[in-house]
């Protein structure tokens, strides 16, 4: 370090030298079929990035539902690891974590994820592998970024959700004190691995569910692929191998293009752009205890959210209309009973999720909304008023449903 080029300021405390340096995070996101037939080389190639000669020790750590759900599946990463034996070794059998919001409820789960990493000896030059939806990589991703300060992670995400938008990034976050994501850290993974064939265990409506965070970013990010969305709909909802795998690729080049080029990867500011629809979205979520899912609470909140930017000027008319029409499309439900509810002054319960995102941003308030199909664009205010009316033109249209 040349010394003599490090800024000084003095003040009445003393003398303040800065230090600056820089880390630059790249990390592969793959997309494949059979992960983990022994013919496939992508696992055993990845874990090879590390450039050592040593065959590679793995934790994996998979969703309970998963296994059920796919009894062969722990014989076959076994199978994978006799057969790439040079490459890899496992620590144990895959260990079962709890699916769904269950592996994110506190610091049960984490802490017993971490007893396991610490149990099967796993180090920073290990592997901790999580497959699963949104939820237990969130859960399992935590426990990676702080045991031993870190130790490699590699995300299979086996949901639509999960492969085009939550396994993707660097967050890992669990719930704590009746808030969503409350503990957590930004941690950028080893490598994401996406399965297509792991979305077949997937029940319809779970199968579905991702597509919301592909009509999300879309509407703030890319106009073209909204109207892809719109010609792909049927397609999409019939599970159409390549029209789904083709969403899954864009949406998560979107999320990562934002994550990696948008200037805030680990969220120190207050615009949240990847958010939006979401201030909503927790809170139904939170509200409901998980009943409601996280996909299902997205397509909610970005309608609500649409409607509002429509309501405000912010957004042409008719797009209110267009983003809506889409999401039912798709075989979303826009209301719930649940938005129904009024707080003791009479208004919307539903806008504590506002104070919520306020408290999480710091107190400054930054929401995106739209200004037109493809454009988002922060608002630092929300008018209670016009969430009312947007939250009455969605039940009017889809209270009967």
């Amino acid at each position: 370090m040349d010394h003599s080029a490090a800024p000084e300021a003095e003040g009445t405390g003393g003398v303040m030298r800065w230090r600056r340096f820089t880390v630059s995070f790249a990390y592969p996101l793959a997309f494949t079929r059979g992960l983990f037939d022994p013919a496939n080389p992508t696992f055993a190639e990845t874990l090879a990035l590390n450039g050592a000669e040593t065959p590679a020790r793995c934790a994996v750590f998979a969703d309970d539902g998963l296994l059920a759900a796919r009894p062969g599946l722990a014989q076959a990463i076994a199978g994978y690891a006799a057969a790439h034996a040079g490459a890899m070794t496992l620590a144990a059998p895959p260990v079962p974590t709890p699916g769904g919001e269950a592996a994110k409820a506190g610091l049960g789960p984490l802490r017993a994820i971490l007893d396991a990493i610490h149990r099967l000896r796993i180090d920073r030059h290990s592997y901790v592998v999580a497959l699963g939806g949104g939820a237990v990589l969130d859960a399992v991703g935590l426990a990676a970024a702080t045991a031993h300060r870190g130790v490699r992670l590699i995300r299979v995400p086996t949901t639509t959700l999960a492969q085009n938008d939550a396994g993707v990034g660097v967050k890992n976050a669990v719930n704590l004190n009746g808030a969503k994501n409350y503990m957590g850290t930004f941690a950028p993974p080893w490598a994401v691995l996406n399965d297509f064939d792991m979305l077949d265990s997937l029940p319809a409506a779970a199968r579905i569910a991702g597509v919301a965070e592909a009509v999300k970013v879309a509407l703030i990010r890319d106009r073209a692929f909204f109207d892809w969305l719109e010609a792909s709909a049927d397609a999409l909802r019939a599970f159409e191998p390549a029209v789904e795998e083709r969403m899954i690729r864009v949406c998560a080049d979107l999320h990562l293009d934002q994550i990696a080029h948008g200037g805030d990867p680990f969220e120190t500011g207050s615009a949240r752009p990847l958010d939006f629809g979401h201030w909503a979205a927790h809170r139904l979520e939170s509200v409901t205890g998980g009943a409601i899912g996280h996909g299902d609470a997205v397509a909610i909140g970005v309608a609500l959210d649409t409607r509002y930017s429509v309501l405000s000027g912010l957004a042409p008319a008719g797009t209110d209309d267009r983003v809506a029409a889409l999401l039912r499309r798709l075989g979303f439900r826009l209301w719930r009973p649940e938005m129904a509810a009024r707080d003791a002054a009479g208004r919307p319960a539903l806008l504590a999720g506002v104070e919520d995102f306020r408290e999480h941003l710091g107190g400054r308030l930054s929401v995106t909304m739209l200004r037109a199909v493809g454009e988002g664009v922060e608002t630092a205010a929300i008018d209670a008023s016009l969430v009312a009316a947007a939250l009455g033109w969605l039940e009017t249209r889809d209270g009967a449903a």
